[in-house]
Formats: structure tokens, sequence, C-alpha cells
């Protein structure tokens, strides 16, 4: 995959676009068509931002997610234009040994999920603190877990995008060099840029929907500060109508997430005859359906409160690393 990458982005004739499928956590994935400027921009972005005003952050980039997504893709482009060969994870032991045949400096990007697992081994710390800039995206980060983090002496960067945007494009809630941030009348964020996508291939009213005026319009919530930092509330179609009222399902996962006897979570609606929609949290720890109902009313109105906890010994994950929010959804409705 690297090769194929080092051809088309060396290529002297304008290559053909590629064509990324997103991920489809929560419906059917969309085939998103990339440019190569789209691609390289936000690679460039990326360095600009991690390095100083005057020296981008250029190194070696260890490739931990599926090469086949956005996230993995950039990863590789951004090594390769750095004039570094990526260095996969799964030709490896362990992250340790992998990290161990890096130059310096050195860089990766991970999912909250993979940075849980990796802070539970001395060894993989110990390396991490080598390392540059870990991006961590991908989906909700615990505020507990950023700290952790930070206390274990890495440089933690949480990163926000889409596979429309070529992946991460802004970083702990401020836009990278060139882009623009955004919300439309129903607070839907907006992005423009040189990194945005071309279109969905094969499916032009999608892409109409999608792209209004040089902006392309998520499907995500949010706010932005005087200071111009984005606070990311949850996707639209997270909230969820029961009883006539409005629950912000991210807000409850976040307040659960940080109940000290959980380690993980997510909050989804389901059909229900009485409620119209029931809010079920898939929990992996210990607490019940009481604890998580008081600790949620401790913070936000009890009307937010789930209605059903169903315990896990894992979440479901999707190959990149993203919480399946749809096989949640259709296991909460069985």
């Amino acid at each position: 995959m690297a090769g194929l990458l080092r051809d088309w982005l060396t290529a002297a004739a304008e290559p053909r676009p590629l064509v990324v499928e997103t991920s489809g956590s929560t419906g059917t994935p969309k085939r998103v068509v990339l440019s190569r400027a789209a691609v390289t921009a936000s690679a460039r972005a990326t360095a600009e931002r991690l390095g100083t005003t005057s020296t981008p952050a250029r190194g070696q980039w260890l490739l931990t997610l599926p090469a086949s997504y956005v996230a993995g893709i950039q990863v590789m482009v951004r090594s390769l234009l750095s004039g570094h060969e990526p260095v996969l994870l799964d030709e490896h032991p362990s992250l340790a040994e992998a990290a161990a045949t890096m130059t310096h400096p050195r860089f990766v990007s991970l999912v909250p999920t993979q940075l849980h697992r990796l802070l539970g081994s001395d060894e993989e710390v110990a390396e991490l603190q080598t390392f540059h800039s870990i991006l961590l995206g991908g989906g909700p980060i615990d505020p507990a877990l950023r700290t952790s983090a930070g206390e274990a002496g890495l440089r933690i960067v949480t990163t926000y995008g889409a596979s429309e945007t070529s992946g991460g494009c802004v970083y702990d809630g401020y836009p990278l060099p060139g882009v623009e941030l955004g919300l439309d009348r129903h607070g839907r964020i907006k992005i423009r840029g040189p990194m945005l996508f071309d279109g969905y291939e094969g499916d032009p009213m999608l892409t109409r929907a999608a792209l209004v005026d040089g902006w392309f319009l998520t499907s995500d919530l949010g706010r932005i500060d005087l200071d111009g930092r984005l606070h990311v509330l949850g996707r639209k179609d997270d909230v969820v109508v029961s009883g006539g009222v409005n629950v912000p399902a991210a807000a409850v996962a976040s307040r659960l997430r940080a109940h000290p006897r959980v380690s993980a979570v997510e909050v989804v609606g389901v059909p229900d005859e009485e409620w119209g929609q029931m809010v079920v949290a898939f929990v992996v720890g210990g607490l019940s359906l009481d604890e998580a109902r008081n600790w949620v009313a401790e913070c936000h109105p009890r009307a937010w409160a789930p209605h059903r906890v169903v315990h896990l010994t894992a979440l479901p994950l999707l190959p990149n690393g993203k919480v399946d929010r749809r096989a949640l959804t259709e296991e909460g409705s069985g």
C-alpha cells in the first residue's frame, strides 16, 4: 500500500483521485472522492501545526490503523512526504518493538481504545514517551484518559475530522492552517479548506447535500468559543427523543465515562412503544441501572438518565477502532 501511495504522490500527471469508504459506524458507508491536492494539503497542514512557526514537524510515522481508511492513509502520506517509509505495527509483535526500529522524530495516530490498552503496559508507555506527538481521534475521548496519558508523559493531540476532510482538520479544538470553521442555523459544524473532498462517488444528490457553497456540512453539532475553539457536542442523530424530551446521547455517555467504575460506555436510542425511543447505556464496568441514573442526574436533567443498562465485556468495534453504534442499536432493540 505504501508503494502505491508513493507512486500516487509523485506521479507527474494528475493522478486519479483516491476513493475512500467512510467507517459506516452509524449507517451505510459512503465512498469519498479525495484529490491528491486535498490529501497533501491535509498532511502539510498537520506538519505545520505540530511544528514551529518556521519549521514544520516532519518525521517517521507508525501505522497502527487500517490502511484502507482515511486516518491510516494519512499516516502513510505524512511519513512519505517527510521522506520516510511508514512503519507498520502489524509487522511487529508490539508497539514497543515497532518503535524501536524507527528514526526520530516519531509520530503515531491512535484511537482512544488503543491508547487505553497501551497505558496498561509500562514497556509500551516508555516507548510512547519517545514520540514527538500522538494524535488521538476517531471517537469520543474520556477526559480521564487524556489526563492519564499526560501524567504518563505522553504528548497527546486530540483530532477532529472526517473522510470528507482528508482526515483530522481540527487539533485540540483549533482548525489547522487553511481550515475555516462555522455553524449552520441548526448548530451543525461546517468546514471549508483545501483538504475537502470532491464528492461522493456515484451519488450527486448526497454530494449536493453535503457540499454547500464551498462548505462541507457535517452531521455533528458543535459550539465555537469566542477564541475560535471548537467543542463537538455529538452527532445530530445522537439526539434521542424519549417521552418528548430531547436527550443528547453524547452528553449522557460523557457523564457515565466519568464514573470511577466505568472503563467504557456508549449510549444509543432504541425504538420503544411507551417512550418512542428508550435511552440505553452499554457499559463496560460494574454500574447498576439505579447508580447510572443517579450519576447522570447529578449533572443533567433526570429525564436524560438511561432507561436500561446493558453490561458488556467490551464495546463492539469496527476495523478502524471506532465503536460500532449500529450494532449496539440492533442489540438494544432485540
